[in-house]
């Protein structure tokens, strides 16, 4: 997008373009109530409420700004279809506001968009095409295609009708909530909190917005850090929602402007936020929809009100048991040793009788003579996978077997 076109948009009268799209998406999004947390709150000491996109139509908040964009195409854009390139959740937007509408659409999904997603996208009738390793790769495919064939490409963050989509959701957290302090919102390319921020702004400017990124996917923040927009070489996240290399021309514009702050979660904190969620909640949250949750403990102070923006909840069965089991042990809740054993009787039960005194459940044992450091040494390896209760819980368990003449290397 060129500075001009930067330039128009942010001239527009926001509050009334975000309006607009509300009327637009009345009969086709479902309402998202804010839910008090009593957990989070608790382990913050403030008032933390949550936004539950997840709930909503195709899983996410990505509905919004798709179908807010395809309504006010025109009847030539229309008859010609749309494309777009994602590997998730804008796919998915794209596709349903498409089938509603009645218009061709085309999704272009890099090979390594997991096979649940693709078919996921393929019910709602788009013509799929799989190209390239990586998103950009799709990204260029599909805008050679829509050149080739004429159809709109439909942006996942720097078009002015998806982010005052997204701003929706803004308005409905003000309607239900006007005396809060914050809203934390996730950002990849930024259409999100930036349609955000717009309304939050224009209606009441007191309260804050602040991003959420995680340490590897960091392109808003080091674009609005250094006034321009930059391009990360690499991504390393888990958060594959915000994993983008380069924020929109206007989406930058405005979170510059608009947002107050962008700070950064770690890998580590958002595992343990998924978790959490999941088990307090009984809620599933995709990861980069659990970023917001991971930054509570930057935000928090006592009496404050922080309502956090779950983004979306699309994630497979298999990616999110590999997630609960590295929560689960960031929060000390499963803890891994080994030890070497004389290769005597009684040694095992020994162990057992330990863990088992402390509380602490065996998860999974591993007793071999055939992994001792020194085979000569007449000593064998054990392995213990135990349940603990945090990590005070594990440390009483390693300075007992420490206590009791047992050398012990924690494994994770």
């Amino acid at each position: 997008m060129n500075l001009e076109q930067v330039k128009y948009y942010l001239s527009l009268d926001h509050k009334e373009q975000i309006r607009k799209a509300r009327e637009n998406l009345k009969d086709i999004i479902k309402e998202t109530p804010l839910i008090y947390s009593d957990f989070f709150s608790k382990e913050h000491k403030c008032d933390i409420y949550i936004k539950p996109e997840n709930f909503q139509v195709t899983g996410s908040f990505k509905i919004r700004g798709a179908y807010n964009k395809i309504i006010n195409l025109t009847e030539e854009e229309c008859k010609k279809g749309i494309i777009c390139s994602s590997a998730g959740n804008h796919a998915q937007g794209v596709a349903f506001s498409a089938q509603r509408r009645g218009i061709k659409s085309v999704i272009v999904m890099p090979n390594v968009t997991p096979l649940l997603k693709i078919e996921a996208t393929k019910e709602y009738g788009s013509e799929i095409v799989i190209h390239g390793d990586v998103y950009d790769e799709a990204y260029n495919k599909a805008l050679e295609l829509a050149d080739e064939r004429g159809y709109t490409f439909v942006h996942p963050f720097d078009d002015y009708d998806v982010l005052c989509g997204q701003g929706t959701i803004g308005l409905e957290i003000l309607e239900e909530l006007d005396n809060i302090d914050e809203i934390l919102v996730p950002i990849g390319g930024g259409g999100l909190i930036s349609g955000i921020a717009l309304a939050v702004k224009s209606i009441k400017p007191s309260v804050k917005v602040i991003g959420v990124v995680p340490v590897g996917a960091m392109a808003m923040k080091i674009s609005v850090d250094e006034g321009q927009v930059s391009r990360l070489a690499t991504l390393k996240t888990s958060a594959e929602g915000v994993a983008v290399k380069q924020p929109g021309d206007l989406t930058f514009a405005l979170t510059k402007k608009y947002v107050d702050e962008i700070i950064t979660v770690s890998e580590k904190d958002i595992m343990e936020a998924v978790l959490l969620i999941l088990e307090k909640h009984k809620m599933i949250a995709e990861t980069a929809g659990a970023v917001t949750l991971a930054g509570i403990k930057k935000r928090a102070k006592p009496g404050k009100k922080i309502v956090c923006l779950i983004s979306g909840g699309n994630i497979d069965v298999v990616t999110i048991s590999s997630i609960i089991n590295q929560g689960l042990i960031s929060r000390g809740r499963i803890m891994c040793f080994s030890v070497e054993l004389p290769d005597k009787p009684g040694q095992l039960v020994k162990v057992a009788q330990i863990l088992s005194e402390l509380g602490a459940n065996v998860i999974e044992l591993e007793h071999n003579q055939f992994k001792a450091l020194d085979r000569y040494s007449n000593k064998v390896a054990l392995e213990v996978t135990v349940e603990t209760n945090g990590h005070s819980h594990i440390k009483q368990i390693l300075d007992t077997l420490e206590d009791n003449n047992f050398e012990v290397n924690r494994v994770y």
